[in-house]
């Protein structure tokens, strides 16, 4: 049961930087009445006994995905300091780029990502400032959600606080090159779980475990 618990919550560390199979699932519902926003659903290492169900955040507005659209992507972990095959840390395919550091692009980019889980009404403006932090301009940044933070301000706070990121614990799918900047599959930003995160879930799973053999072990009343 171990063994199986450690394979469940390592599977989506298990591919660091390389290439994949990826399948585009489904969406969340959120939309701006145009384009559906992330968090998206897919599925990595498709096809295969390690295929991984994982959450997609998109940072790529210059480029589609189908529902149940297959590709073959590669996937460049944040810190392993090679942006090559991304979109937008590639300074021969970003004509945005400039002189800007890609680690600190996609920290940024990886910094909005991690407010989707606390800030599920901001959908729209975390997707718009997500979408505007790689693609300057693609859209308005006064946006505001139900709550009135502006898309400006999540640049803001993302320029600000990007440091609090663990640019491990990021990785970017990125269609297999000669990479464009427009044309091809979109680009995404998945998160994996934080070592912590795994221990106290084995922890869990043993207490779990534990439980259920001490009940087995109880004598039964006649």
């Amino acid at each position: 049961m171990w063994i199986l618990a450690l394979l469940l919550v390592l599977t989506p560390l298990s591919r660091a930087d390389g290439t994949t199979t990826m399948q585009f699932v489904g969406v969340n519902g959120a939309n701006n009445g145009v384009y559906y926003v992330s968090p998206y659903s897919g599925t990595m290492n498709y096809g295969t006994s390690n295929a991984q169900t994982v959450g997609l955040f998109c940072d790529d507005i210059n480029n589609d995905v189908n529902f149940g659209q297959i590709w073959t992507a590669n996937v460049t972990n944040m810190a392993s300091g090679n942006f090559s095959n991304t979109r937008y840390g590639n300074g021969s395919v970003n004509p945005n780029l400039g002189t800007a550091s890609p680690l600190k692009l996609y920290e940024e980019g990886a910094w909005l990502v991690s407010q989707f889980g606390s800030h599920t009404s901001d959908y729209v403006s975390l997707q718009y400032a997500l979408w505007d932090l790689m693609s300057p301009g693609a859209e308005p940044t006064n946006y505001a959600d139900s709550d009135g933070v502006k898309v400006s301000q999540w640049l803001s706070w993302a320029a600000a606080d990007y440091g609090q990121i663990n640019p491990s614990n990021f990785e970017i799918v990125t269609n297999v090159g000669p990479l464009c900047y427009r044309g091809q599959v979109q680009e995404f930003i998945v998160q994996t779980p934080e070592p912590a995160t795994i221990v106290l879930l084995l922890i869990g799973i043993g207490a779990m475990f534990l439980l259920a053999l001490k009940r087995q072990r109880q004598p039964v009343d006649a």
